[in-house]
């Protein structure tokens, strides 16, 4: 029987050991999509105690405690920091086979050098040492982000955002990279007519221009997405249900958007070509500029409207919607490459039943010109573990090129979910492995080797020029 969570964890066989302890595991991590907070970063705090850091805005944890019958008082609400944890610390051993349970214990071994099980017998020592810990220098956030080896962060941010504290972190010199990624989800809500116009007001207000028409909100737009690429930034993000392809003319989006602005509501048609419009002008600023867009399909979201009503989005009530995804994926994909401009592209399922169509998919417009320029990206959100990190790697697997992958990223607002780098890489050297011990794959250690550290880090450092 082997110890939990020992050096060899999750690898079956010496191959795997000796791919991930010889190859994979020294790589620095580039983590080009996640959800930090950058003024955290800017301003390097320290958390003042493992609550904070650990629970605050993880959406993850929260599910489980409400499966495990705790009360949101306990959650979100206005329970003591201790005692929040003290549930968490109670739930922690019902959490058996759910990811969270390694997740936990791989972050309190790395962050905190604590092996002990968490549980309720253990929760005040644990908590009191890693509080401790956290108040001294070694523990600021930077130092967090040093100390994972962690080389740069992408972000993701509104185009309203002054992105004063990228600019911060750029001038203090602080060695990881943090970078800005363009993410204009709200630019395009036209499900919500009052709450665009919301947002195109404030828009006026930043770029210090009345906006009076369509093209003259492309401008307001294309300005922000200039000052981005001025800052650092050169990716951009979005968010959707699935991807919006419908054939449009300009004067029917200018006759939208003049109904937008005089709150006429929309026909569901029209919702969908203005959608259309702007994720297409969107992916034309991003091939002028070079950026790599990315694109995270088939989330169903604020499904429980009591909860929303009460504390709002991004508080765990979101799930795997079943969108038709294939045909306008590659309507949009299609319409860009006949034009000979679409950038380099990721694509992201929620739903894992459409891992083999979005590895197929990418097939279709990877054109030659750089490796892997359209990509299957890493295992999203609900497939962000052991299971749906194999499925995923094994249809890139079957349907293209593993060895081009740009590797892991956490999508994460916690500052102590970079373990989930070391989780990925651990599977990859798994696979891989396990296939040599077969001898489905020969044993070039030398070779595949080095096809593991350019899926953890190579490939990814030259695909995104960071």
């Amino acid at each position: 029987m082997k110890n939990f969570l020992d050096d060899n964890f999750l690898l079956p066989n010496k191959s795997a050991e000796r791919l991930y302890h010889d190859y994979a595991r020294q790589m620095p991590i580039i983590d080009y999509h996640c959800h930090l907070p950058p003024d955290q970063i800017a301003q390097d705090i320290r958390f003042e105690n493992l609550t904070q850091i650990w629970l605050y805005g993880d959406h993850y944890k929260w599910r489980a405690l409400r499966a495990n019958g705790v009360n949101e008082a306990y959650i979100t609400g206005d329970k003591s920091d201790f005692e929040k944890f003290e549930k968490w610390a109670d739930t922690v051993p019902y959490t058996l086979r759910n990811p969270l349970y390694h997740w936990t214990h791989l972050e309190l071994q790395r962050y905190f050098g604590v092996h002990d099980i968490l549980n309720p017998s253990s929760a005040k020592r644990i908590y009191d040492d890693c509080t401790a810990q956290l108040q001294t220098p070694e523990f600021s956030v930077r130092s967090l982000l040093t100390k994972m080896n962690v080389e740069t962060v992408g972000t993701t941010d509104d185009p309203l955002d002054n992105l004063e504290y990228h600019q911060q972190i750029k001038q203090d010199g602080f060695s990881v990279k943090t970078l800005p990624a363009y993410r204009p989800d709200k630019a395009m809500n036209a499900d919500d007519i009052e709450a665009l116009n919301v947002y195109i007001n404030k828009l006026e207000q930043v770029v210090n221009n009345s906006i009076e028409d369509y093209d003259t909100y492309l401008q307001a737009l294309k300005s922000r997405h200039d000052y981005f690429a001025e800052n650092g930034c050169c990716l951009s993000d979005h968010g959707l249900e699935h991807i919006y392809a419908e054939d449009y003319t300009e004067e029917e989006i200018r006759s939208i958007f003049k109904k937008i602005r005089t709150n006429h509501p929309l026909l569901p048609l029209e919702i969908l070509k203005f959608k259309s419009a702007m994720l297409f002008e969107f992916a034309l600023w991003d091939h002028e500029k070079g950026w790599v867009q990315q694109y995270h399909l088939g989330a169903l979201r604020n499904n429980n409207a009591r909860a929303f009503r009460t504390i709002g989005p991004d508080t765990g009530f979101d799930s795997i919607g079943d969108f038709s995804q294939a045909k306008a994926l590659s309507r949009f994909l299609n319409k860009l490459d006949s034009e000979d401009r679409l950038a380099k592209t990721i694509v992201y399922n929620l739903n894992p039943v459409d891992n083999e169509m979005m590895a197929a998919m990418i097939g279709n417009f990877n054109d030659g010109s750089v490796a892997g320029k359209v990509q299957f990206g890493s295992a999203w959100w609900f497939n962000d573990q052991k299971d749906g990190m194999t499925r995923q790697i094994n249809a890139l697997s079957n349907m293209g090129l593993l060895s081009r992958m740009v590797g892991m990223l956490t999508d994460s607002r916690s500052f102590m979910s970079f373990p989930r780098h070391e989780y990925f890489r651990r599977l990859l050297c798994s696979i891989l492995g396990d296939d040599m011990e077969k001898g489905e794959l020969p044993a070039d250690f030398e070779w595949t080797g080095k096809i593991v550290q350019d899926i953890c880090y190579n490939n990814a450092k030259g695909y995104f020029s960071f």
